[in-house]
């Protein structure tokens, strides 16, 4: 079983930047790929960016690429996200998810492949 607790989500303005935290709990976290997810409202969830357990796989939707930055620091149990350039558009609550070993990331909706989530961090971009 893993635990993941989101946090860093906030308002900010258009342009501006967030680093999303994800803290996980229970064994084993480096064995795990982890991805972002988010859900706008009326909208279903989809995938952000993702990172494989070993690290050496990192995924993004074509939307934040270049914007978004997904990193791990397995010593902490956490996975991170930077957001720049944030848009309007951004504005979610994102979640972070853990597959055991996977390599890739994301599977298929509706749960991507995914066996854990969080409860979400909610992100709003002011225009």
């Amino acid at each position: 079983q893993v635990q993941l607790v989101e946090s860093g989500g906030g308002l900010v303005q258009a342009g501006g930047s967030l680093r999303l935290s994800c803290a996980a709990s229970g064994r084993s976290f480096s064995s795990y790929a982890l991805g972002w997810f988010r859900q706008a409202p009326g909208k279903e969830r989809e995938f952000v960016a993702g990172i494989s357990w070993s690290g050496g796989g990192l995924y993004y939707a074509d939307s934040v690429k270049g914007r978004f930055t997904i990193s791990r620091d397995n010593a902490k149990s956490t996975v991170y996200l930077q957001m720049n350039g944030l848009k309007p558009e951004d504005t979610a609550v994102y979640y972070c998810a853990a597959a055991y070993g996977r390599a890739v990331v994301p599977g298929l909706p509706p749960d991507y492949g995914m066996e854990y989530w969080g409860k979400g961090t909610l992100v709003t971009v002011s225009s």
